[in-house]
């Protein structure tokens, strides 16, 4: 992939990438020349005993089971399940399976900083729910392979085009298989993208009773992060992957780096992470905020990274551009990469969308020409929530989101028989 990751630098004009990648290799040179697989081996590995269930779930008095599942391209992702409220169980065959899916650079973990009673997979279970929580390759607890290594660059070798085709099938296959039961989808932020490009290919409605749609993000040509414009238009992906790194890792290392650089050149307070990259959230109290700071960033493929610029960049859904049209037309037999048809998904799925009046990556104005893409929809088929005060983060940890909200996804859900 190179010579197409080459041409995409190659279309940059300003000095932000040359900058970046004088600092990278001239300024901090140790960081920079450490081979990559010292640099993955910074990422602390824990075993499943250390994991979602007995860090986050059990201690809240809450039954909790991990689960591994194998793709069909050989990752391993664990899976959290919660069968049960802290009431007891009830009838386990009409309890209804949600899937509960994170967004980019967090885990499941990020929907449990919370008390019990403010916790979306706590309060699901407790309203009768069998839930199960999601997390794709790359995360803490995923960064698994039946053959490769998360310090090889070929594990590193995907986008959320791969979350489509291999994830998220993955976890419906294991939850249907074990429930024999349709499954409601909850996602937020890029959990919405993979789950509206993967309904919209028709793989997984089969299994599907209905879906929740937090912070939903599938267009983003008016984002108002600073932090992730720059990041896009500056080609930040590209050159980390021209430098050779092929895990994108927030915390630390060259990618780290980076972003303190571009920081710098914005003016922008990176100390206060989660605003410049969210908007300013209304309703995160700072014990929550700490355990953010302490469990998340993730790390994602580089290359995920790039796809995600090209989709800010080009105002386009499509699939991952190889930068030129004889590479396209080898992986896609066409020269530019197919674009998903989000209105294609089918018009009598049951939808619930949650969007926030100040949220800087699921800007108001993409969400609406989203929702604009369902006009065909069945009328009684769609709920749409505006929350006027919330930005991106409060959707997950917000100290209101249970009755702003949670309650009304629950309702939502119970409403699908």
């Amino acid at each position: 992939d190179t010579p197409s990751i080459a041409g995409s630098v190659m279309a940059l004009s300003g000095s932000i990438l040359s900058a970046l990648i004088f600092f990278a290799l001239f300024i901090n040179p140790l960081e920079a020349r450490v081979p990559f697989d010292r640099l993955a081996r910074k990422q602390p590995q824990r075993t499943a005993a250390e994991g979602i269930c007995a860090s986050s779930v059990r201690i809240f008095g809450y039954k909790c089971e991990e689960h591994d599942v194998v793709t069909q391209d050989g990752y391993i992702l664990n899976m959290q399940r919660i069968p049960e409220g802290r009431a007891g169980a009830g009838d386990m065959s009409r309890r209804q399976p949600v899937l509960i899916q994170h967004g980019i650079l967090v885990d499941g973990m990020s929907w449990l900083f919370n008390p019990a009673d403010q916790n979306l997979p706590l309060i699901l279970a407790d309203q009768g729910f069998d839930v199960w929580m999601g997390n794709t390759r790359g995360t803490r607890f995923s960064r698994r392979h039946k053959y490769l290594s998360p310090n090889q660059p070929a594990f590193w070798n995907w986008t959320w085009d791969e979350l489509v085709s291999y994830d998220l099938p993955a976890m419906f296959d294991h939850i249907h298989g074990l429930t024999g039961q349709k499954i409601h989808y909850l996602g937020h932020s890029l959990g919405t993208l993979i789950g509206f490009a993967s309904f919209s290919e028709k793989g997984l409605v089969d299994k599907l009773r209905s879906a929740a749609m937090l912070s939903p993000i599938a267009y983003l040509s008016h984002m108002t992060t600073v932090l992730g414009d720059i990041a896009a238009k500056s080609f930040l992906a590209e050159a980390t992957a021209i430098i050779g790194v092929a895990e994108f890792n927030p915390k630390s290392g060259l990618v780290g780096n980076f972003i303190k650089i571009i920081c710098r050149q914005a003016g922008i307070d990176c100390y206060d992470l989660i605003s410049v990259i969210t908007g300013k959230n209304c309703c995160l109290n700072a014990s929550t905020i700490d355990l953010f700071l302490a469990n998340e960033p993730q790390s994602t493929s580089t290359k995920n990274m790039i796809h995600l610029s090209q989709t800010v960049r080009d105002k386009v859904l499509r699939k991952y551009n190889y930068g030129s049209s004889n590479y396209n037309m080898k992986h896609y037999g066409q020269a530019l990469p197919p674009a998903y048809n989000i209105s294609a998904i089918p018009h009598d799925l049951p939808l619930f969308f949650s969007y926030g009046g100040l949220d800087s990556l699921a800007d108001v104005n993409d969400v609406k020409f989203l929702i604009d893409q369902f006009k065909f929809h069945d009328v009684d088929k769609i709920d749409v929530q505006f929350v006027k005060e919330y930005a991106h983060a409060d959707f997950i940890m917000g100290v209101t989101a249970k009755d702003v909200v949670y309650n009304q996804v629950a309702t939502f859900f119970k409403r699908q028989v």
